[in-house]
């Protein structure tokens, strides 16, 4: 019941938006009663930040399952296109991930993925993939990547381009940005079209 009431409350908050979600809103998009969601959940607020909880823990449960490699450049780009069919694959989730965002809590739950991020970027600099740099550059670079990876999901769930496209533009701006980090251009190529996957279906 948990769960329902966690996606039934993504589902409203990615279509409707927060001012939409109600215990009865909610209640009635599982077939329970209020009496389940408060069984469940104290508040809205807390619904909420449940919803970006358990949608940051199935993207990190997702990046889990990618075997890691000898090559962080490589693992880089695998990671990018995992982050995108996640997107596609939850699009309900990761739009109420990323357009509501809950009241201030103890933790935020994204953050833990973006000092995932952060980690593989200081991957690729002690493996000499990347220019060796000091704080804040490695915090910069992390957020660039992330830029790229969420508006490209983006570009996906609104149809902007085919997802075909999608996944070719990711891979080539990771390639682009490693270089930019300082990558040998040659290395790069090599790393991005080790680890491009075949497409999986939008569904």
């Amino acid at each position: 019941m948990r769960t329902a009431l966690i996606d039934a409350a993504a589902r409203i908050l990615a279509t409707d938006g927060p001012r939409a979600l109600s215990t009865r809103r909610l209640a009635a998009e599982v077939g329970a009663s209020t009496m389940a969601v408060y069984t469940h959940f104290g508040s809205m607020d807390q619904v909420r930040h449940a919803v970006r909880t358990e949608g940051f823990a199935r993207l990190d449960a997702a990046l889990d399952r990618i075997p890691r490699t000898d090559d962080p450049v490589a693992d880089l780009t695998a990671d990018a296109l995992v982050y995108l069919d996640a997107g596609l694959a939850d699009p309900e989730m990761y739009r109420a991930m990323f357009v509501d965002r809950p009241p201030p809590a103890d933790t935020d739950p994204g953050s833990g993925l973006f000092q995932r991020l952060v980690a593989s970027v200081r991957r690729c600099i002690d493996a000499g993939r990347f220019d060796a740099a000091d704080d804040p550059l490695p915090l910069g670079w992390a957020a660039e990547i992330w830029t790229m990876q969420h508006g490209m999901v983006v570009l996906a769930l609104g149809d902007v381009l085919p997802t075909d496209q999608i996944r070719f533009l990711l891979a080539d701006m990771t390639y682009r940005l490693a270089v930019g980090f300082g990558d040998d251009p040659t290395a790069a190529h090599r790393s991005v079209r080790k680890r491009r996957r075949p497409r999986r279906t939008k569904r």
